[in-house]
């Protein structure tokens, strides 16, 4: 089933790749960067008046995981390369589990967005050393097809998120949301130590972390790292601006029943995983960079005709839901494809690369989150600005990509 590199990594041929199983356990693993908020979307509204906060201080909640997530990255990188990624995705998950616990318990907004932020240090490990994994399994196009199809898996998570959030919430209170959150934790961590190790020993690196981490400099010369990094960051921007004001704009502005705020919710995942399907056919045919400049163009043209139904208010709830699927729906030709061209020259450091696009893209997701809970005004406009910068900003990122070459 495996080969293994000059550089001593487990490597799959074409013909043989791994198991359904592991695939499955990798997609669980980076699904924790959406079940970890998109459980709990639908009772944000209901938070408000539990933890006695207002609609600014539980949109934070969104923005201080992202806080969490993007730095935690940096760390957890280069531990995955030194120690290996699963002993190192456990102890995250570990984390994640205390976090999620406290979350749960949490009798105030600040100290709710407190232990979110400890949930995403600990989520954070799952999903950059599952991308590293990939890298250490796939180069290349093959790369980009296994991470989408990956994410076309993991979408399942998102897409049934918010429809059981809900029923939990009608059911149990929006504690018990959490609690399950800490029980999938804990089914997580033992399914982890039933999958290989991808990182051989003598691949390892086996620098001090400190120095790991001061190497961080040295990625950031790569204008092509810096290119797809920056496009992918400016779409999360626009993603969690998204993530973070749909729940306001669906179920207070526009009066959805919060049990059917997930099927609204569930459409934007639809998509993503349609586009995922569809990118694995295309990548092959046209390559990673035309296909992510095309998803670019896509993200710019919706986001900002949301902008404009979040303005004017025309069309009303469909002219609104309708063009931020669209821009949803790139995610499944930018996300793949910008991770893939990033890891792609760094083979021997694809934890800390991993590592570096993520805290790019989620750092710019704390700051699309942040803008609309700070200008959050009762309608939809804050998030349809934020969104059509993201996109704007993604498309022009994309060319800088073409100037690197």
């Amino acid at each position: 089933m495996y080969s293994i590199t000059k550089n001593g990594n487990c490597k799959c041929s074409e013909e043989n790749t791994p198991g359904w199983y592991l695939l499955g356990v990798l997609s669980l693993l980076m699904g924790f960067a959406s079940i970890s908020t998109d459980l709990y979307l639908p009772a944000m509204p209901v938070m408000i008046k539990s933890l006695n906060s207002d609609a600014g201080m539980i949109e934070l909640t969104v923005s201080g995981y992202l806080i969490g997530f993007s730095l935690g990255q940096l760390i957890w990188g280069p531990i995955g390369d030194r120690y290996g990624r699963r002993p190192s995705i456990g102890a995250g998950l570990i984390l994640f589990i205390a976090g999620s616990a406290g979350c749960a318990l949490s009798t105030n907004a600040l100290m709710m967005i407190s232990w979110r932020v400890v949930q995403a240090l600990g989520a954070c490990a799952s999903v950059v050393l599952a991308r590293a994994m990939i890298r250490d399994l796939y180069e290349g196009v093959r790369a980009a097809q296994m991470l989408s199809t990956l994410m076309t898996i993991m979408a399942i998570a998102p897409l049934i998120g918010p429809l059981a959030g809900a029923q939990i919430l009608v059911f149990s209170g929006w504690r018990a949301i959490f609690w399950l959150l800490v029980s999938i934790g804990i089914i997580t961590l033992i399914m982890l130590f039933t999958i290989p190790e991808t990182l051989r020993p003598e691949s390892r690196n086996g620098e001090p972390l400190i120095n790991a981490m001061v190497r961080y400099g040295s990625l950031l010369k790569s204008k092509r790292i810096i290119g797809y990094a920056a496009t992918g960051g400016f779409f999360y921007a626009g993603m969690f601006a998204y993530v973070a004001g749909t729940p306001f704009s669906y179920i207070s502005y526009y009066h959805v029943p919060p049990e059917f705020y997930g099927l609204l919710f569930g459409l934007g995942i639809i998509g993503i995983m349609a586009a995922n399907i569809i990118n694995t056919r295309i990548v092959e045919i046209f390559g990673c960079d035309r296909v992510l400049f095309f998803g670019t163009v896509l993200a710019c043209v919706s986001s900002i005709a949301a902008a404009i139904s979040a303005k004017t208010g025309w069309g009303g709830l469909p002219m609104l839901v309708a063009p931020l699927f669209m821009f949803a729906s790139a995610a499944g030709f930018i996300v793949a494809n910008s991770i893939t061209g990033a890891l792609a020259d760094f083979p021997d450091r694809a934890g800390a690369v991993s590592a570096l696009v993520g805290a790019c893209q989620y750092g710019s997701g704390i700051i699309g989150a942040g803008l609309v809970g700070l200008f959050a005004d009762g309608t939809p406009w804050p998030m349809g600005l934020v969104i059509a910068l993201s996109g704007v900003g993604s498309l022009l990122s994309s060319r800088f990509l073409h100037r690197a070459d």
